[in-house]
Parts: structure tokens; sequence; C-alpha cells
């Protein structure tokens, strides 16, 4: 555990049993004392592409009534409400900082069902113990996919340096949500995935006035096994090391489009040009429109 503006703050990487892999994560279990500002703060000195902040903790089925949703919890499970900031902004949902929380609460109180009241909706977690690692599933909101319209298409690639020519026309270009707004673009060869420089700030401008949280930029390996990387200048990081919510949105691109069956376990790869490789596993369910994704995760050392 470690101080950061005064604050209380773990530090666990999601995805990933290494701590050198993954994607690591600032963790307050109890930042009801701090103001936005204060957790803004904390995300900015932090300097992780996001920070999870529990601001208010119920008992099983109390949190909804507490905390203005109206909505009640899973049966027996624990409830928080709960906060994500990046170092420049606070960001409506965020998949590698819930699990690396769900984790931390399952170290400190044993695997179970948690339930997070995030700004984007209420997402359940269920912690498992895997021999003596602890593995987190996450349920996304409701997903949707949009279309993109052509000229933000063209500033999108023109930002990244990336001829429409280098785009897989199996996987057309979309909007996809499951808790925050991510483009979805596909190369043709690892290669051009593996080949990212972009204009920081042109793709930013972009991504603010289409309220996109990341773009989610994937090679299809395989017909259930993905290579994902994921630009983050909103957030003010050049790229994002494993990405929970843009996998949860990418599985409801899928689906959407009908490229992968109703029912599937997909595989995605994120990281491994950055020197710190996860893997992220997305479940998708004919009778659920919502994704899960789950992945390991384990402390940083102070």
């Amino acid at each position: 555990m470690s101080r950061h503006s005064g604050t209380e703050v773990l530090r666990y990487t999601a995805f990933s049993a290494d701590p050198e892999g993954g994607n690591p994560a600032g963790v307050v279990l109890d930042a009801s004392g701090l103001d936005e500002a204060a957790m803004l703060a904390v995300a900015a000195e932090l300097g992780y592409s996001e920070s999870a902040f529990l601001t208010r903790q119920g008992g099983p089925g109390e949190a909804g009534a507490r905390d203005g949703t109206g909505e009640p919890g899973d049966a027996g499970a624990r409830e928080y409400t709960i906060r994500y900031f990046s170092p420049k902004a606070e960001v409506p949902f965020c998949g590698h900082a819930t699990v690396a929380t769900a984790l931390a609460l399952a170290e400190r109180d044993g695997p179970g069902d948690l339930v997070f009241r995030t700004p984007a909706g209420t997402v359940p977690v269920t912690v498992t113990r895997e021999g003596a690692e602890l593995r987190a599933t996450l349920t996304s909101v409701e997903p949707e996919v949009l279309d993109i319209a052509p000229a933000d298409l063209a500033e999108a690639l023109a930002a990244l340096d990336w001829p429409a020519a280098d785009l897989d026309p199996a996987l057309p270009p979309r909007i996809a949500f499951a808790g925050a707004r991510h483009l979805v673009l596909a190369a043709a060869t690892r290669e051009r995935l593996a080949d990212l420089s972009y204009d920081f700030a042109r793709l930013e401008a972009l991504m603010h006035r289409l309220d996109l949280t990341t773009l989610q930029l994937v090679w299809r390996q395989a017909p259930d096994v993905f290579h994902v990387r994921d630009p983050f200048p909103v957030g003010g990081v050049v790229e994002d090391p494993a990405t929970g919510a843009a996998a949860a949105a990418f599985g409801a691109y899928l689906r959407d489009r009908s490229l992968v069956p109703g029912t599937a376990v997909l595989t995605l790869h994120q990281g491994e040009d950055m020197g710190r490789p996860g893997t992220l596993t997305v479940e998708l369910r004919a009778d659920d429109a919502r994704v899960r994704v789950s992945g390991t995760g384990t402390r940083i050392g102070d």
C-alpha cells in the first residue's frame, strides 16, 4: 500500500498474474472522504491509465436503495458504488480497474459475488479461486453497436496514419459500447497492428467529439483469438495495456456483426507490443445480451 495525495492506494495489475504484465490500476477501497478533485489528483499522481475509487458500501441488496439507483442487487452479493478516473478525467466504466478492485476485495474479504454501481450502470462481478490464483469475471451493462460516419472514419485513419487499404474488410469499422464507447478498427495484418505511431492531439480531438474512450485496434489470429491495442489519448495515456471495457464492447461488436457464434468464448491478447502482455477472456451467451470479461491479476509491490 502506498499514499498518494494523502490517500491510501493499493496497486494491482489486471489480466496478468505477472506484476510486469497486464494493466496496472490504483485501487482506493475507501474513498468516502474524497471529492472529485481529490480523486482526480490521486489518479494523476499515480499515473496509471485508470484508478478506481469505492465511495460507498452496502450489505446484500442495500446499495441500490442507498445510492439512488433503485436497482436491487444480486442476493448475497456485496455491493459497492465505484468511480473511475484517468489522469485527465473521470470515465464512466473501466474494466481492468473493476477486475483489480474485485481482486483486492477478494484478498481482503474472500472470493464471492460483488455488485458495482458504476456511472455506466450496474456491473456484477464474481471472483473465484483457481489453484493459487484469483480470477474475476465482470458482466457488462447492455451493449450497443453503432455505425461511424465516413468522414469520422477517415479522420481516425488519418490520425493513426493507417491507409484504408490496411483494414480487414471482414471486420468493418463500428463504434461499440458496453459501458464506454470504443471505435473498433481491424488491421489486415499483425504487422499493421504492431506499427502504432499516431497523432496524439488529432486523435484526442476526434475522440472527444465522438465521446470515445479508446480505439479498439484488432487483428484476428484465429476465429476465436484476437490481438488488440487501445490508444487512450483522452485519458492522457498513449496506450492502455489491457482494456476490459473495450474487450466487452468488442465482444458485443463481434456478435452484432455475426462474426462469431451467439455462444462463444474468445481470447484477446493485449500489451505484447508494449512489453506488458496480458490475456482477456470474453464470453458471449446466446440468452444474454450482456458480455462477460474475465481475467486474473496480482498486487504490485510498493
